[in-house]
């Protein structure tokens, strides 16, 4: 397998990474002129076209893979860039609670109303508001949504004013909205109204050449963040992070980096041991040597299998500080199974019975 040579493009990105406009609108200003994916070049290519104008976006794609990335790369790129970005995550309210997050609400709307409040859509008048995972919300908020996309106005909860704004709107979401459509949970009148512009954001996984680039820019970036001299990936690190499925898509591999420059030593490189992977995704991903220094101390003191069992189960606790769930994960068994066996072989820790109900 032939690697991507990161470090002069990850130095790029850190570059256009320190500019003023990162600061509002972070990694999404440098990663389109670094990607090495022809999907992710397709996608520019289009924002490029698209931007400018007040077409409504649809931007859907796997959780993590990037939607709220291309949001605001859309935004930063259009004729509203000086102006409001607002976000929400309709997944994150009931009901309720986004309506009035999205309209405002009047003083005296309902019980703990005390004040009025100002809506989203009125704090993004003249610029743009990001309505991510929008396939998360209830068919009547959905309505009110669409009044608004047609007649920029609404009225607060609780109140009788219209108020007039100059909104756009982009949506994201990880669900497949024909088929909610089909389903009923999501109008065919929104989704028609939304669906102006989609766009498909492949998941990590479908953008290998980007796996490694993109690693390499966490390293150095949480490295700077935390004053750290950090040095590259090991060769068979990097096998390990190009090879692993990521399920989490860029999330993952952030919060993997992170972690894994906060574990290094400091001018050592970093080794697979240092990635806080499962054993099944580090063999999945072509892992050989696991982790040098436990290799070291383990012995095989018996080839009994009950012990070897016994010895197995006693590792993986300690290994994951005796939380149960986690040493099930190594193990690659079920909570319930590990309990059942740490009965059978009359395995206890002090941590366990202090905190015993």
């Amino acid at each position: 397998m032939e690697y991507i040579n990161d470090l002069q493009v990850a130095e790029k990105a850190m570059d256009i990474a320190d500019t003023p406009q990162s600061e509002r609108f972070g990694f999404e200003l440098y990663y389109p002129k670094v990607s090495r994916s022809p999907e992710i070049q397709k996608i520019y290519g289009l924002i490029s076209k698209v931007a400018r104008s007040n077409a409504t976006v649809l931007i859907q794609g796997e959780t993590g893979s990037g939607k709220e990335l291309i949001a605001g790369v859309i935004q930063s790129q259009s004729l509203r860039a000086k102006n409001p970005y607002v976000t929400v995550n309709c997944a994150a309210l009931p009901e309720q609670l986004l309506e009035s997050e999205l309209f405002g609400h009047e003083k005296g709307a309902f019980t703990g109303a005390y004040t009025t409040h100002i809506g989203k859509f009125e704090q993004a008048d003249g610029g743009t508001l990001f309505l991510d995972e929008i396939g998360d919300m209830h068919p009547s908020t959905q309505a009110k949504i669409l009044r608004v996309l047609q007649n920029q106005s609404f009225t607060r909860v609780g109140g009788q004013k219209t108020i007039n704004v100059d909104v756009r709107v982009i949506t994201a979401t990880n669900k497949d909205l024909w088929e909610e459509m089909e389903a009923g949970r999501f109008r065919a009148d929104l989704f028609y109204r939304l669906n102006v512009v989609t766009l498909h954001v492949p998941p990590l996984r479908e953008r290998r050449e980007d796996i490694l680039l993109l690693a390499d820019y966490f390293r150095k970036r949480f490295a700077a963040e935390m004053k750290k001299n950090v040095g590259p990936f090991s060769e068979e690190t990097k096998q390990l992070l190009y090879n692993h499925s990521w399920p989490g898509n860029i999330r993952e591999l952030r919060n993997l980096i992170e972690r894994a420059v906060l574990v290094v030593n400091s001018n050592q490189d970093i080794m697979p041991k240092d990635l806080a992977m499962t054993g099944k995704d580090y063999f999945a991903a072509g892992g050989r040597d696991r982790r040098t220094e436990e290799r070291k101390s383990v012995t095989l003191p018996t080839l009994d299998l009950m012990e070897l069992e016994r010895h197995a189960i006693t590792i993986a606790l300690m290994r994951s500080k005796w939380v149960q769930k986690d040493a099930a994960q190594l193990l690659g068994i079920s909570p319930r199974v590990l309990n059942y066996k740490i009965a059978q072989h009359k395995i206890s820790h002090d941590s366990w019975r202090r905190n015993a109900v």
